[in-house]
């Protein structure tokens, strides 16, 4: 160490746990400067082509809607392809409801699965948002909920601030009071029904805001050090994602996310299985219709002060005209680390590293299994490593100067 060196000083402010949540997100920085290959892109006149329309009533959150079918959703123009080349899912607002009855709206499902060292880029530039709307674009595992849920985007009503969050069985939980931009709920077990919430801070994330501000984007890197979700809105969207040519993306440029859940107290790979990835709006349910939730804006919004009665029942306009998704991409990518299968560029063909072999929960869809081998663990053992050796010197001083031994 150099000579005059302040070590009290350093020893005061450099505490053990500085230094162990220090190595955690180093090692996660280090790791993630391998970037990521395109192995996926659903955009333009082909964007529905691979996704599975849900076709059947919400028995996921109780919502008032049914997730119609493919070709009812086209035909009604609920999922279509605009003259910008974007997708548009929307929820039904040209029909009068009657008492008793739901109304119709969109649930889709991609058929690939997205195993462990992913990222998925999505590119809005309108989300759902109203009294009684709920959209969320999440994931799941083939075996819902045991395989793990993570909601990258999620709100309902007037809410102002996008909900992030992730859900798990027993056993894994949520430190994020560091190295995250994001505000965390004050549940830490996962496994509770709220899971481990994250509501971002940063302006525009959610609602007329959103809109306003032209969109944003999210990108998630679900990985073996941890799942990791930022959020941009548009005058902030980083070049790298702006630019052309995408085929490939280093998240080593973007900073620290909005919403970090760091492996060391939820091992990824126990409780995640690959992901599909969806996108759906619902109506009321069991969070935007529950009392509280729904009369802190929205209580008003009818004679009844009841979410359905007051929202889904009747005309659809204009009460549901902003009840839409404008999506210009979904972007999925897979990690640069050593795989079974070589990975090729292109949006067109299979995904390879980034996906597994598992059956849907609907559809009975198959994608082919291609791993890393563990190429993440080793990776992140030889960095963590000598991170960890540099990072006990302050305490080592520490020890020596108490027993008046010096350092070498």
């Amino acid at each position: 160490m150099p000579s005059g060196f302040p070590l009290p000083m350093f020893s005061h402010f450099v505490t053990m746990k500085h230094w162990l949540v220090f190595e955690v997100f180093a090692s996660y920085i280090v790791y993630s400067v391998n970037g990521y290959t395109l192995v996926r892109e659903y955009s333009g006149q082909n964007f529905f082509d691979l996704w599975d329309f849900y076709g059947a009533y919400d028995n996921t959150t109780q919502g008032n809607v049914i997730w119609v079918n493919e070709s009812y959703a086209t035909s009604q123009r609920l999922a279509y392809v605009d003259s910008q080349g974007n997708a548009i899912i929307k929820v039904d607002n040209t029909t009068n409801v009657a008492m008793g009855q739901n109304r119709s709206s969109v649930r889709i499902t991609t058929r690939d699965t997205y195993d462990v060292g992913s990222l998925w880029i999505i590119d809005l530039s309108h989300m759902p948002f109203g009294c009684s709307v709920w959209p969320a674009f999440w994931s799941f595992g083939p075996n819902w909920p045991e395989d793990g849920e993570i909601d990258i985007i999620e709100g309902i009503n007037l809410m102002i601030d996008n909900q992030i969050s992730i859900h798990t069985t027993p056993g894994c939980t949520h430190n994020g009071s560091e190295y995250q931009l994001g505000t965390s709920g004050a549940t830490t077990d996962c496994s509770q029904p709220s899971g481990c919430t994250v509501t971002e801070s940063s302006p525009n994330s959610f609602g007329s805001g959103f809109a306003a501000a032209g969109g944003g984007v999210w990108a998630t890197q679900f990985d073996v050090s941890g799942i990791f979700i930022w959020f941009w809105s548009r005058p902030d969207v980083p070049a790298s994602i702006d630019q052309v040519d995408s085929a490939s993306m280093n998240v080593a440029q973007w900073g620290i996310p909005h919403a970090s859940y760091f492996s060391n107290t939820c091992n990824i790979t126990q409780y995640f299985s690959p992901q599909n990835l969806v996108l759906d709006i619902t109506l009321c349910g069991g969070w935007a219709g529950a009392g509280t939730s729904y009369n802190a804006s929205c209580g008003n919004s009818g004679p009844t002060g009841l979410c359905y009665q007051d929202c889904v029942v009747g005309p659809g306009s204009p009460r549901y005209d902003n009840a839409y998704f404008n999506i210009s991409y979904v972007r999925a990518y897979t990690s640069a680390l050593p795989s079974s299968t070589p990975i090729t560029p292109t949006t067109s063909t299979n995904p390879t590293a980034a996906t597994t072999s598992s059956t849907t929960s609907y559809g009975g869809k198959f994608t082919q299994r291609s791993d890393n081998n563990g190429w993440g663990a080793i990776v992140m053992l030889l960095i963590a490593a000598p991170i960890a050796v540099i990072g006990s010197w302050p305490l080592m001083f520490k020890k020596w100067r108490h027993r008046g031994i010096p350092p070498v």
